[in-house]
């Protein structure tokens, strides 16, 4: 059977702004982090790897907040004005980052933006779904592709403007404005003939808390959970500290550090373009099991992988092309694993599952983020903390292996 052309409409480019916009102001500070650890008094070859850690766990822990929260917001208000507010709430969070004066006074600047962060990761994906019911799957991962736009736009644009002198203040500045502005896409009154398709029931606590009651009874739930944790940390862990880990291990501007970062995005937009486009509801296991099976070989190559051995254009060649291929395995774990899921429990709410899936693949972030800073911190290497990466995905394996287990004996979810 033929399978219908893909169509977009002024929503779908919305949802794209703010995967781009959310991607690109995650990650402007991990590719600046370096230089704002000199100013503002962690700098990461003294120490200061763990403090540059948890300033994304910080942000992860109101994003967690937010997340459990937002379903009810949205309930509320809609999704359309909830993807608006919370584009604008962390938009609002970035630019008041570029005024901090210490690393004490950045923490909760932070935290303003990972509370609008968490609204996003909670709402985008269901927001998606609801624009297109009939292949979800195909959606979702296209829309997912943008927050690898993001991490290239920001190597682009944050790391080639500091490497040419521009203070990381202008440039997370001028970041935070984009984002607000952005926000109209969802904010602009609606044309009449093609609002947003919003769910007309309105829940409230008692509604909420039997829908999750229902959710935590699935141990399918738990084990996507899992997944998640492990994935989402193999990812955001990789790509929070790549930049820093070629800027301090082969001792290259900040520009170069950023081309690495990009080099991942650009793999990950592809795969998740790729994946999005062939997926179907009996291939997002697949899909995720050979991509892990690909990425650990080529995430544990990069530890072993260090100036002086070969010629530098050979070393670098090398470098890209790994950090490429590794952006391209590890691009369909987050949406993939919450379709998986969603689509294997469909008698649960899709929209709350999205949301919790959401709020056990944040705290995977900030931890693996946390905690490579801290093992970089022990050893004295970022090198040696690649390791937790294919480490991670050997768990991640572990719980798509079992689930596949499970589907193959005919046992309930």
């Amino acid at each position: 059977m033929s399978r219908k052309p893909l169509k977009f409409g002024r929503y779908d480019v919305a949802s794209y702004s703010a995967f781009t916009m959310y991607s690109v102001c995650s990650l402007a500070i991990p590719l600046m982090i370096v230089a704002m650890g000199k100013d503002l008094g962690f700098p990461l070859d003294k120490g200061g790897m763990s403090a540059g850690g948890l300033l994304h766990a910080a942000r992860c822990s109101l994003m967690i907040a937010a997340l459990i929260l937002c379903s009810l917001i949205a309930s509320r208000i809609g999704k359309r004005l909830t993807m608006g507010f919370c584009v604008l709430f962390f938009g609002a969070g970035i630019t008041a980052c570029s005024f901090s004066v210490n690393y004490w006074m950045l923490l909760p600047c932070l935290v303003l933006v990972g509370f609008g962060e968490g609204i996003c990761e909670g709402i985008a994906t269901p927001f998606i779904q609801d624009l297109h019911s009939d292949a979800p799957e195909r959606y979702v991962n296209i829309g997912h592709a943008f927050w690898s736009v993001g991490i290239l736009a920001a190597v682009i644009f944050a790391s080639g403007l500091l490497a040419l002198g521009v203070s990381w203040r202008t440039i997370l500045c001028s970041l935070g404005v984009l984002s607000m502005i952005s926000s109209l896409f969802f904010l602009w009154k609606e044309n009449p003939k093609k609002k947003y398709p919003e769910t007309k029931d309105k829940i409230d606590l008692k509604v909420l808390w039997e829908r999750t009651c229902l959710i935590l009874k699935q141990k399918c739930f738990w084990r996507c959970c899992g997944a998640m944790f492990f994935g989402a940390g193999a990812e955001f862990g990789l790509t929070f500290w790549s930049a820093a880990y070629i800027e301090l291990t082969f001792k290259t501007s900040v520009f170069v550090a950023g081309l690495g970062t990009g080099a991942i995005a650009v793999g990950m937009f592809i795969g998740r373009t790729f994946f999005g486009y062939i997926a179907k509801p009996e291939r997002l296991r697949y899909i995720n099991l050979y991509a892990t099976l690909a990425t650990i070989p080529l995430s544990l190559a990069l530890v072993f992988l260090k100036p002086g051995v070969l010629p530098n254009w050979m070393t670098f060649t090398i470098l890209f092309v790994l950090l490429f291929l590794c952006g391209l395995g590890i691009a369909p774990y987050w949406p993939t694993t919450q379709v998986f899921g969603v689509q294997k429990m469909p008698h649960c709410d899709s929209t709350l599952l999205y949301i919790y899936f959401s709020a056990l693949g944040v705290p995977g972030c900030g931890f693996f983020s946390w905690f490579m800073g801290y093992m970089g911190d022990k050893l004295g290497d970022l090198r040696a903390t690649i390791l937790v990466v294919p480490c991670s995905l050997v768990v991640f394996i572990c719980f798509t292996f079992y689930e596949g287990w499970l589907s193959r004996s005919n046992k309930k979810c």
